[in-house]
């Protein structure tokens, strides 16, 4: 699909006719090298931080809130000041002079306080005494900015994904454990208090031994996913701090021709996002991954391709990613951006039964579906498992965020960076393995290959031995639903070592 108007080459623009070029070219430099991806993680949990600042009110500055960083970000801490909260919204720092005037107007009106306004959120760090931060940028810049605020010494709000890879990611975690500061992650369903609820029933052993978990965002637009972003003729290089919003500077992407699509609909592109991976597959992920306890895979493998919204972007609009887990779990997060009506529910699976939640983030229960008594030898019926829903879970995973911050406490809140971690080497290595057409493997020390240790060998080998059976952190159902029985018959079985019956002893 060739630019509508291709730019004049200029000796700081090459001739290219085509976006998508550009933006491959971009994208290369963000692939992982998968020989030589590690990051040093420890176990450990962090330190505890001191509480926010050495403000008697917690100051907050926002870098980049645009549409999420906007409607989320702001017009939710506006929310909790309105009603009491030990909070000011002081500062804005945001590339788009349209954007960062309608914010700070916005702060202003609800707090009747004026917010400073920056371009570069590095002065506002420096100038305005901030007790912490929220990150709304597009992902490219999420782990920088992160890690500056850290090495600050404030504490974060950062909207998912958590990072644009998972090396970054690793990154971030190691760097938030070492900092004791207090960091959110965006995904507002982890605010659910059904995920710690179900995490409990499974370590008891309700389902007997975890088998799988599934899990969807299914959507559907005639416009195409992402491009009812609307475009605006006041997004222009005057307006727009094009090259630092790129990154240049950093070296987060290459230095291309100005682009309103690019600029407002970046989720369609390699460069800047993973379109339905890590804007949407990681929220049902981390939810999954917070009920079920598990962290980083042990493989992950991803398909899909562009079968319909032949606009220009570079990600699918189908999609599905497997991976599968160290303690014998696999995990199936699928969907596709061309079709809403037929979701995939999402489900927990486990010998004895399964968790089904049916779709979205609005839950007031959950039901239980036993298997058939002549497998699980226990009488357990179906069961309707009621859940207090959350009417506005943006607003409670904005007040758990404050919360810890209050306190000073890392620990408190329901989105660490662990787990950000986690989901974002699921969902990103599900990308990445799309399109390089690979299997990536992580080992304990997290360091990610595509070369295979021997996943299905390490398994068949424990099938010849008989076990143990692997279980999922926290297990203490001891061998409820983990063991299988041997048939009279199964004496039978074995091989005939110099033509004699096994049976016969």
């Amino acid at each position: 699909m060739g630019l509508k108007h291709p730019p004049v080459p200029t000796p700081e623009t090459p001739a290219m006719s085509d976006r998508r070029e550009f933006l491959k070219t971009s994208a290369a430099a963000a692939t992982i090298s998968a020989a030589t991806l590690t990051a040093a993680t420890t176990t450990s949990q962090p330190a505890s931080a001191a509480p926010a600042g050495s403000n008697e009110r917690m100051r907050i500055g926002f870098i980049g809130p645009g549409g999420r960083g906007f409607g989320a970000h702001v017009k939710s801490l506006c929310k909790h000041h309105q009603a009491g909260r030990k909070i000011d919204l002081v500062a804005v720092a945001e590339v788009f002079e349209t954007q960062r005037d309608t914010v700070a107007d916005y702060i202003e009106k609800a707090t009747k306080t004026k917010p400073a306004k920056y371009v570069d959120y590095r002065d506002m760090i420096e100038k305005e005494n901030l007790d912490a931060v929220c990150i709304g940028t597009p992902d490219h810049w999420h782990h920088r900015q992160t890690i500056d605020a850290l090495e600050a010494g404030l504490n974060v709000y950062c909207e998912k994904p958590m990072t644009k890879t998972v090396q970054e990611a690793f990154d971030v975690e190691d760097k938030w454990r070492a900092s004791g500061k207090v960091m959110q992650v965006g995904v507002q369903s982890t605010s659910l208090p059904v995920w710690d609820e179900v995490n409990a029933l499974l370590r008891e052993g309700k389902l007997g031994k975890v088998l799988g978990f599934q899990t969807e965002y299914f959507r559907n637009s005639d416009v195409g996913q992402w491009r009812y972003y609307k475009l605006t003729p006041d997004m222009t290089p005057k307006t727009i701090d094009w090259k630092r919003w790129l990154g240049t500077e950093h070296d987060l992407a290459e230095d291309v021709p100005f682009d309103r699509e690019v600029y407002k609909q970046w989720r369609r592109f390699w460069p800047f996002g993973s379109g339905m991976f890590t804007d949407l597959f990681v929220h049902r992920t981390t939810s999954m991954l917070k009920a079920t306890g598990l962290r980083v895979p042990g493989r992950v493998v991803g398909a899909g391709g562009v079968y319909l919204e032949y606009d220009g972007r570079d990600v699918p609009d189908v999609a599905t990613v497997v991976a599968d887990f160290n303690e014998g779990v696999q995990g199936l997060i699928t969907a596709t951006m061309c079709n809403e009506e037929s979701r995939v529910n999402q489900l927990i699976r486990g010998h004895y039964g399964t968790f089904a939640f049916g779709n979205g983030e609005s839950f007031d229960g959950f039901d239980f579906i036993p298997e058939r008594g002549p497998v699980t030898h226990v009488r357990q019926e179906a069961e309707r498992i009621t859940t207090n829903p959350i009417d506005n879970t943006t607003m409670a995973h904005f007040a758990n965020w404050l919360d810890a911050c209050e306190a000073g406490d890392p620990s408190l809140c329901n989105n660490q960076p662990d787990l950000g971690a986690a989901a974002m080497s699921v969902v990103n290595l599900g990308a990445q393995s799309y399109r390089q057409g690979k299997v990536f493997f992580v080992d304990e020390d997290h360091k990610i290959s595509d070369q295979d240790p021997g996943w299905a060998a390490k398994w068949e080998e424990r099938s010849a031995k008989g076990g143990p059976v692997a279980h999922i952190p926290g297990w203490n159902a001891g061998e409820y639903g983990s063991k299988q029985r041997d048939p009279d018959y199964m004496q039978y079985g074995g091989p005939w070592l110099n033509g004699k019956d096994p049976s016969e002893g």
